[in-house]
């Protein structure tokens, strides 16, 4: 074993530069994975409920994605196509466009950008701007659409949008879903404002939302908010943005988080488990009559991963050719809000929040949050914290995790939250 993975004086501590951060808290140097499991240096394995933050949705190296990229490869496919046409791209759009877009009624086309989902976001508010002649985005509180300038405007957490070292514009935040409290519907400030000449509020060109906040708290919002949103959207000009980067490809329960809600977006930006194998994919889908960018107004020399044309693909054909899969995430969502409902009772005035397979307990403080997954992942769970103060305990487990591990994943955290809980009565009396 090279010495630089056990000895305290790593490479990383010399070499790796002090942005990184979820390995702070997971400080364990992984090789190798396998479905829902992870294996470290020293040869401990752990169960991985983080899921490279939803971009392992269908798990560590699915066989079948995995044999069909090694083929790929061994036959010399391409690598690296710009945005040329290529077969496998076609393949991905063709698998796409039968088993995706058209079973939903969604004459969307395909823009693929950079291979982030900021860049994604970005392209989004840009095509928006342009389809409108407008420049201002309605955005959220507590949302978080990504770090690069134009996302990060749009970003809510003060502690991202810090770092940008230069002022953030174009953007008009607006309450979300249940900011101001349970009785207080935002969408009738949204509309009074969007009416009112003198609100100070330009015309938007989009409202750009999450229907389910990941890095915000795993905020969720009511379908009939979303509803309103879209139909003030309309009204008033504005194109609707769903960033479904996290929250898509199946985890809330559906393919898109937005599906049971009677509404269809102008424009979905979608990154994470899009290329199924964790590989880097991201794309701006777009009704027709939006799609206004000139060739390359929007480039970018990695868009359009073919490696990740060929996963998704068999991601696709895999899991979303019918009902099957998404009939299995119904019966993993009642475990999951089980177990979560057992560790909220726990604490007092915690909260169960999110939806589907992206849910999770605010325990109401980022220590006692960060206490509980730490505990967790020395007893080999793979856990993290989102929410504006990290006081969220967060489930991302991949959709594909067996029952048995599941439900032994989520026994950890409440053995965690126990013994956490233990330990804080026993240091106040």
């Amino acid at each position: 074993m090279p010495k630089d993975m056990t000895h305290t004086d790593t490479i990383f501590d010399r070499r790796e530069s002090a942005a990184a951060s979820y390995c702070r808290s997971i400080p364990a140097t992984f090789v190798s994975g396998s479905g829902s499991e992870l294996t470290d240096a020293e040869g401990k394995t752990y169960i991985d409920f983080l899921a490279g933050c939803s971009s392992l949705n269908y798990g560590h190296n699915d066989p079948d994605m995995k044999a069909a990229l090694i083929e790929h490869i061994s036959n010399d496919g391409l690598a690296h196509g710009l945005d040329l046409h290529t077969g496998t791209k076609a393949d991905f759009l063709s698998a796409f466009e039968e088993h995706i877009l058209k079973p939903r009624g969604m004459d969307h086309r395909v823009m693929f950008t950079g291979p982030t989902g900021a860049n994604a976001v970005e392209a989004a508010m840009k095509l928006a701007r342009k389809a409108t002649g407008r420049t201002n985005i309605i955005a959220f509180t507590n949302g978080f659409h990504g770090v690069t300038a134009g996302a990060l405007a749009a970003t809510g957490n003060g502690y991202h949008r810090g770092g940008m070292g230069t002022p953030l514009n174009g953007v008009t935040r607006m309450p979300y879903d249940g900011y101001l409290g349970a009785d207080w519907d935002s969408t009738a400030y949204l509309e009074k404002a969007l009416s009112d000449g003198s609100s100070g509020v330009d015309a938007p060109a989009a409202i750009m939302l999450e229907t389910v906040q990941g890095e915000g708290g795993l905020n969720a919002a009511r379908a009939d908010w979303v509803k309103k949103v879209a139909e003030i959207a309309r009204k008033h000009g504005a194109l609707l943005i769903v960033d479904d980067i996290q929250a898509g490809c199946g985890r809330t329960g559906t393919f898109f988080s937005f599906e049971k809600m009677d509404i269809q977006p102008d424009i979905v930006t979608m990154a994470k488990s899009a290329s199924g194998f964790g590989l880097p994919m991201a794309m701006v889908l777009v009704r027709p009559e939006h799609d206004v960018m000139g060739p390359a107004e929007h480039n970018g020399t990695f868009r359009g991963n073919t490696h990740a044309f060929v996963t998704a693909r068999v991601a696709i054909e895999k899991f979303w050719k019918d009902d099957a899969f998404q009939k299995e995430l119904v019966k993993k969502t009642e475990i999951l809000t089980e177990a979560l409902q057992q560790l909220a009772d726990m604490v007092p005035n915690a909260r169960m929040k999110g939806r589907g397979l992206m849910q999770g307990v605010d325990v109401g403080s980022g220590e006692l949050a960060g206490a509980i997954c730490k505990r967790a992942y020395q007893k080999g769970l793979v856990i993290e914290t989102s929410g504006p103060e990290d006081e969220v305990v967060k489930v991302l487990a991949p959709l594909t995790t067996p029952e048995k591990t599941f439900r032994h994943g989520l026994n950890i955290v409440l053995d965690a939250a126990r013994d956490v809980l233990v330990e804080q009565k026993t240091a106040a009396e």
